[in-house]
């Protein structure tokens, strides 16, 4: 029952897959479009320092002109220096600190050693500097307001009844301690100074108290008080004239314009045809990028899971992307753009993480200020994202990747800078700081190639660097039990990377592929010929079908070995295909040879397939079987293995093993001349070089 219903559910999975990807479509232009923010676009681009190039242009309404960042701050600054801070005058706690000074005295007076005579005067005189001082009043200055000197202007509130005064009209604790110690030296009937000075010290406390609620609140107040307009632009004015430089001055009108004509759209226009609009400009994003996966990638389009990631990984972008709008993010170059094109990189290839990169930026940039300089940014700093990673050999590749990214974004940065201001002392670094948080950010797509990997079953060239590190559990099994077949795997990872190479295509996963492609050599390792020592050779005890069946299972049992070790299914590629279809020919010759009255059945002593259908599949079959042949040489030399190359890569194509790979007879002529390179240089193989006289 459960077998019945994987068949079917197979069934109508493969019935329906092309409605598939139409609804993947459909949720995403609608997920897309229903995150995105909903008004309307101003139609006219500029940028400060550049010439207006369109029409001239009249205001369709009253709109004030909006003050900049720079002139509310400074407005904000001189109404914070307008307002001055509020202190309190603590009566009470004058008295109290006076009470307690008395109290004191007399507890401590007894063992000051002090003539009792002096009692009254020492006692009067205390009382009487602090009664002077809270009289003028001690206050402890707050640092915020020392703006323009250590002295500033405060109001007092006293029972209700505020006066103006300065910090100088008032004693701070230096100065009134300044104070204590000249009137106590000045009175020559005081002997013991220091005894008196530090009990008068101990009750000294600011009687002018800060108030910074209210001093907030007012605060608060003035600032509302404050206008983020200047002046009116009025209806049917020129706003700009066609070849005028759009200075700071016309830069606010057209930013105040610009404000105005969308929160005039939010009241006034349909969202609906807002919401039309957008949902036409993303369906026909993801219909260009599915006509690209069809035209250029058919493998893509034909797998669901993958276009699913992809679908996945664009409206994550986009939604981030809405989210940083909507809750007024300073800048929307926080948002990492450069995330997208590395990770379809890494999953994928370079073509359509630059189309991907691109039809994401193209759709971001309705939606961002100054949506051309916006696009400049993000398709450079992509591009270098990706071609920063077209080889992934190490994970240092990321940081160095992170760090080009950073290094054009700080590029394009001066560039803008300089083009807009033509002054460096005018350019505004800090806001550069968002490019640096944004890179930052990018480093995140490790993480979550992994977990890409994991939940859609891709591999990424991490994953394939990871699986051809040679201390990997499978391979130190491979070269303990079948050292013979472990080092034959290296050399035709080897050959086959180099072919790959010339001929164009994934290096990374045909050398992986080459390292795994015999592991099933490990079942029964004596029965291979690179593995047998000591002249002891198995199959002389057996017939010829059972030695051609065990050959032919390692295939099988190379596939099942890796997937017990979770061995990623386009490495399996290579075990199922790395013989094709051919025939163990030894041993079916041998059969041929010694029971030519039997009957024998072809299918016992040949490979179940498939045959290679891919170049990197190609390559691998062509480099076994090449470098497996090359062993039997007893003499190497140029033109045995010049011969040998020749003639078993002749029979593969002669026996159609190539039929379903991408390979070109040109592709074709080039492994050959890389095999022969590369072999003769493994056998120290001299070439003779003859003179002319």
């Amino acid at each position: 029952m459960a077998r019945f219903k994987k068949k079917l559910h197979l069934i109508l999975y493969r019935k329906y897959s092309s409605s598939l990807k139409f609804v993947m479509m459909a949720l995403c232009v609608f997920f897309v479009t229903l995150f995105l923010p909903k008004q309307a676009r101003f139609r006219f681009e500029y940028e400060k320092g550049k010439t207006w190039m369109q029409k001239d242009l009249y205001s369709p309404y009253n709109f004030a002109i909006q003050k900049t960042n720079e002139e509310i701050d400074e407005d904000k600054n001189e109404v914070l220096n307008s307002v001055l801070p509020i202190y309190q005058n603590d009566t009470e706690l004058a008295l109290s600190s006076i009470e307690a000074y008395n109290s004191e005295f007399e507890s401590k007076w007894n063992g000051s050693g002090i003539d009792d005579n002096q009692k009254e005067r020492y006692q009067s005189l205390g009382n009487n500097l602090l009664q002077a001082i809270y009289t003028r009043g001690l206050i402890n200055p707050v640092v915020k307001y020392q703006r323009n000197g250590p002295n500033y202007n405060f109001s007092l509130l006293n029972n209700n009844i505020s006066t103006q005064l300065n910090t100088a009209d008032a004693y701070n604790t230096s100065s009134a301690l300044k104070y204590i110690k000249e009137q106590i030296q000045n009175d020559n009937q005081i002997k013991n100074a220091d005894w008196l000075l530090r009990l008068i010290t101990n009750h000294l406390k600011a009687n002018y108290v800060y108030n910074d609620i209210l001093t907030d609140k007012l605060e608060e107040s003035a600032l509302r008080s404050i206008s983020t307009t200047r002046g009116m632009v009025q209806k049917g004015e020129l706003v700009v004239a066609k070849g005028t430089m759009v200075n700071a001055g016309i830069y606010q009108k057209l930013e105040s314009l610009r404000a105005a004509y969308e929160e005039d759209a939010k009241v006034a226009g349909d969202r609906r045809l807002v919401l039309f609009g957008q949902f036409l400009l993303a369906g026909l994003i993801i219909s260009l990028l599915m006509v690209f996966l069809y035209l250029f990638r058919k493998d893509i389009y034909a797998d669901n899971r993958q276009i699913s990631l992809i679908l996945l990984v664009i409206t994550g972008m986009l939604i981030t992307l809405s989210w940083a709008i909507r809750i007024k993010a300073p800048s929307v170059y926080y948002i990492p753009f450069c995330i997208v094109p590395i990770i379809i990189r890494i999953l994928f290839d370079t073509r359509l993480a630059l189309n991907i990169h691109l039809l994401v930026v193209l759709i971001a940039g309705f939606f961002v200020p100054n949506s051309f300089e916006f696009a400049f940014l993000q398709i450079s700093a992509g591009m270098v994202a990706i071609y920063s990673i077209k080889n992934l050999i190490k994970r240092e590749q990321f940081l160095i990747s992170a760090l080009l990214i950073l290094l054009n974004y700080f590029i394009v940065f001066l560039g803008i800078s300089l083009i807009r201001d033509g002054s460096f002392t005018a350019i505004e670094w800090l806001n550069f700081v968002p490019f640096i948080f944004s890179v930052l950010l990018s480093l995140l797509a490790y993480p979550l190639i992994y977990a890409f990997e994991r939940l859609f079953g891709i591999t990424s060239d991490v994953t394939l660097m990871e699986l051809t590190n040679t201390n990997s559990k499978l391979l130190r099994d491979l070269a303990f039990k079948a050292p013979g077949t472990f080092q034959h795997s290296l050399q035709v990872a080897n050959l086959a990377e180099a072919a790959i190479f010339k001929i164009g295509g994934n290096t990374l996963l045909v050398r992986a592929g080459a390292l795994y492609h015999d592991i099933g050599k490990t079942v029964n390792p004596q029965f291979f010929i690179e593995n047998q020592i000591r002249g002891i050779n198995p199959h002389d005890s057996i017939s010829y079908e059972q030695s051609a069946q065990i050959i032919i299972q390692h295939v099988n049992q190379g596939i099942e070995i890796a997937r017990k070790h979770q061995i990623p299914e386009m490495l399996i590629d290579f075990i199922r295909t790395h013989h094709g279809n051919t025939r163990v020919d030894y041993f079916y010759q041998s059969f041929l040879k010694n029971f030519p009255e039997k009957f024998v059945d072809e299918n016992i002593f040949r490979y179940p397939g498939p045959i290679p259908f891919s170049k990197e599949t190609a390559v691998l079959m062509l480099a076994d079987s090449v470098e497996a042949a090359s062993r039997s040489l007893k003499e190497p030399d140029a033109l045995s293995i010049s011969d040998l190359v020749e003639r078993i890569i002749d029979y593969k194509l002669n026996q159609d093993q190539l039929i379903d790979s991408d390979i070109t007879l040109k592709d074709i002529n080039t492994i050959k001349m890389i095999f022969k390179t590369m072999l003769m240089g493994i056998y120290h193989v001299r070439i003779e070089y003859v003179l002319d006289n």
